[in-house]
Protein backbone atom coordinates (compact mmCIF):
# COMPACT_ATOMS: atom_id res chain seq x y z
CA UNK A 1 0.00 0.00 0.00
CA UNK A 2 1.29 3.61 -0.78
CA UNK A 3 0.86 6.21 1.47
CA UNK A 4 -2.70 7.41 0.99
CA UNK A 5 -3.25 11.40 1.65
CA UNK A 6 -6.79 13.25 1.07
CA UNK A 7 -8.13 16.66 1.99
CA UNK A 8 -11.41 16.16 3.95
CA UNK A 9 -13.43 19.60 3.66
CA UNK A 10 -16.18 18.31 6.15
CA UNK A 11 -17.27 15.53 8.45
CA UNK A 12 -19.53 13.89 6.09
CA UNK A 13 -16.26 13.62 3.79
CA UNK A 14 -13.74 12.11 6.74
CA UNK A 15 -17.00 9.55 7.14
CA UNK A 16 -17.36 8.51 4.02
CA UNK A 17 -13.21 8.00 3.70
CA UNK A 18 -13.57 5.94 6.86
CA UNK A 19 -16.20 4.08 5.42
CA UNK A 20 -14.63 3.36 2.24
CA UNK A 21 -10.85 2.42 3.65
CA UNK A 22 -12.59 -0.11 5.47
CA UNK A 23 -13.15 -2.77 2.89
CA UNK A 24 -9.28 -2.97 3.45
CA UNK A 25 -9.45 -4.00 6.79
CA UNK A 26 -9.83 -7.63 8.02
CA UNK A 27 -9.73 -8.86 11.08
CA UNK A 28 -6.47 -8.67 13.26
CA UNK A 29 -5.79 -4.99 12.25
CA UNK A 30 -4.56 -2.44 13.99
CA UNK A 31 -5.15 1.16 13.29
CA UNK A 32 -3.50 3.84 15.19
CA UNK A 33 -4.91 7.52 14.67
CA UNK A 34 -2.96 10.18 15.83
CA UNK A 35 -3.82 14.11 15.52
CA UNK A 36 -5.23 16.97 17.62
CA UNK A 37 -7.86 17.71 19.83
CA UNK A 38 -11.12 18.18 17.06
CA UNK A 39 -8.95 16.66 13.84
CA UNK A 40 -11.67 14.14 13.35
CA UNK A 41 -10.32 11.07 14.82
CA UNK A 42 -13.80 10.04 16.19
CA UNK A 43 -15.77 11.16 13.13
CA UNK A 44 -13.35 8.80 11.05
CA UNK A 45 -13.90 5.75 13.30
CA UNK A 46 -17.67 6.35 13.15
CA UNK A 47 -16.74 6.12 9.21
CA UNK A 48 -14.72 2.91 9.52
CA UNK A 49 -17.18 1.59 11.97
CA UNK A 50 -20.00 1.75 9.24
CA UNK A 51 -18.02 0.43 6.44
CA UNK A 52 -17.72 -2.79 9.19
CA UNK A 53 -21.30 -3.26 9.24
CA UNK A 54 -21.55 -1.66 12.50
CA UNK A 55 -23.65 1.66 13.52
CA UNK A 56 -21.64 4.53 13.78
CA UNK A 57 -24.56 5.82 16.24
CA UNK A 58 -22.78 3.55 18.72
CA UNK A 59 -19.57 5.23 18.21
CA UNK A 60 -18.36 7.80 20.67
CA UNK A 61 -15.11 8.29 22.34
CA UNK A 62 -14.15 6.79 24.84
CA UNK A 63 -12.49 9.11 26.83
CA UNK A 64 -13.43 8.15 30.52
CA UNK A 65 -13.56 4.34 29.99
CA UNK A 66 -10.53 4.30 27.52
CA UNK A 67 -11.98 1.52 25.46
CA UNK A 68 -15.30 0.86 23.82
CA UNK A 69 -16.31 -2.40 21.87
CA UNK A 70 -18.51 -2.53 19.37
CA UNK A 71 -20.10 -5.58 17.57
CA UNK A 72 -21.76 -5.72 14.22
CA UNK A 73 -24.10 -8.32 13.12
CA UNK A 74 -21.95 -8.77 9.89
CA UNK A 75 -18.54 -8.07 10.96
CA UNK A 76 -15.52 -8.34 13.54
CA UNK A 77 -15.85 -6.24 16.41
CA UNK A 78 -14.24 -3.36 16.57
CA UNK A 79 -11.80 -2.50 19.91
CA UNK A 80 -12.40 1.35 20.29
CA UNK A 81 -9.62 2.78 22.70
CA UNK A 82 -8.92 6.05 23.71
CA UNK A 83 -5.56 6.90 25.11
CA UNK A 84 -6.10 10.45 25.87
CA UNK A 85 -5.89 10.68 29.54
CA UNK A 86 -3.47 8.13 29.69
CA UNK A 87 -0.40 9.26 31.71
CA UNK A 88 1.47 6.26 31.94
CA UNK A 89 1.85 2.94 29.31
CA UNK A 90 1.39 0.98 32.94
CA UNK A 91 -2.17 2.03 32.36
CA UNK A 92 -3.04 -0.04 29.35
CA UNK A 93 -1.81 -3.03 31.41
CA UNK A 94 -5.07 -3.13 33.21
CA UNK A 95 -7.26 -3.17 30.17
CA UNK A 96 -5.47 -6.65 29.11
CA UNK A 97 -4.91 -4.33 25.87
CA UNK A 98 -3.05 -7.70 24.14
CA UNK A 99 -6.08 -9.91 23.89
CA UNK A 100 -7.77 -6.43 21.87
CA UNK A 101 -5.04 -5.62 20.04
CA UNK A 102 -4.13 -9.09 18.67
CA UNK A 103 -7.82 -10.35 18.74
CA UNK A 104 -10.12 -11.66 16.13
CA UNK A 105 -11.60 -7.98 15.64
CA UNK A 106 -10.05 -4.67 14.64
CA UNK A 107 -8.22 -2.30 17.28
CA UNK A 108 -8.65 1.00 16.62
CA UNK A 109 -6.53 3.75 18.99
CA UNK A 110 -7.13 7.10 19.58
CA UNK A 111 -4.12 9.36 20.46
CA UNK A 112 -1.68 6.30 20.06
CA UNK A 113 1.58 7.69 20.31
CA UNK A 114 0.68 7.54 24.02
CA UNK A 115 1.64 3.20 23.65
CA UNK A 116 5.40 4.77 23.33
CA UNK A 117 6.93 1.40 23.39
CA UNK A 118 4.16 -0.74 23.26
CA UNK A 119 3.24 0.61 19.58
CA UNK A 120 2.58 -2.96 18.08
CA UNK A 121 5.11 -3.92 14.64
CA UNK A 122 2.62 -3.30 11.85
CA UNK A 123 -0.66 -1.49 11.68
CA UNK A 124 -1.97 1.63 9.73
CA UNK A 125 -1.04 5.10 10.86
CA UNK A 126 -3.68 7.75 10.20
CA UNK A 127 -2.66 11.04 10.96
CA UNK A 128 -5.55 14.07 10.97
CA UNK A 129 -4.29 17.54 10.78
CA UNK A 130 -6.57 20.71 10.50
CA UNK A 131 -5.91 23.12 7.59
CA UNK A 132 -9.09 25.18 8.17
CA UNK A 133 -12.21 25.13 10.43
CA UNK A 134 -13.78 22.61 8.67
CA UNK A 135 -10.85 21.05 6.19
CA UNK A 136 -8.45 18.35 7.84
CA UNK A 137 -5.63 16.16 5.92
CA UNK A 138 -5.75 12.37 6.58
CA UNK A 139 -2.62 10.32 5.85
CA UNK A 140 -2.39 6.94 5.74
CA UNK A 141 0.23 5.14 5.96
CA UNK A 142 0.89 0.96 6.25
CA UNK A 143 3.66 0.62 8.82
CA UNK A 144 5.16 -2.88 8.88
CA UNK A 145 8.72 -4.02 10.71
CA UNK A 146 9.42 -7.84 10.53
Amino acid sequence: MKKIRILSKSQQETKDFGEKFASSIKAGDIICLFGDLGSGKTTLVKGLAKGLHISPKKVHSPTFTLMNVYEGRKSFPIFHFDLYRIEDTNEIFSLDYEEYLFGDGVAIIEWAEKLENLMPKNYYSFELKHKSENERSITVTKKEKR
